[in-house]
């Protein structure tokens, strides 16, 4: 039997110094994106959302809520993915390193114009939601 399955993610809105943390990716698609990745095999989300962040980020994050699941099947260019996006608080000092060519704090008025996959979508559901406490809808 064949069976072919979406690929499982994790993506983190990290909340630090007044603002969210983005990463400039040094790979394809390019733009500024959500620190996140892929969980392995064996990793349960929080343990991949926690090493992700660490590694793209070198903050150390303490993750506050499961945020929402993003699975539009276009969402990533490169193949299906399924993320699951935690809103983590993030403390030490931010350097972007693996697959981040640097790392910076935004804020809603001062976002990137290229964000990467649909982390602008997950981006404008996570201020949405600070505002209104309403959660994006499936």
């Amino acid at each position: 039997m064949n069976i072919r399955t979406p690929l499982l993610t994790v993506d983190n809105i990290i909340r630090y110094r007044g603002g969210i943390v983005l990463i400039e990716r040094k790979n394809p698609p390019s733009g500024w994106a959500l620190p996140g990745g892929f969980v392995d095999t064996g990793e349960s989300l929080e343990e991949a959302a926690i090493r992700e962040a660490k590694e793209e980020t070198s903050l150390d994050v303490t993750l506050v809520e499961q945020f929402h699941v993003y699975s539009k099947p276009g969402r990533d260019p490169r193949f299906h993915t399924v993320t699951v996006v935690f809103i983590a608080d993030g403390k030490g000092t931010l350097k972007g390193k693996d697959d981040a060519r640097k790392a910076e704090v935004f804020t809603e008025v001062t976002l990137p114009q290229k964000i990467a996959f649909d982390h602008r979508t997950i981006i404008e559901d996570y201020f949405a939601y600070c505002k209104s406490g309403n959660r994006p809808k499936p």
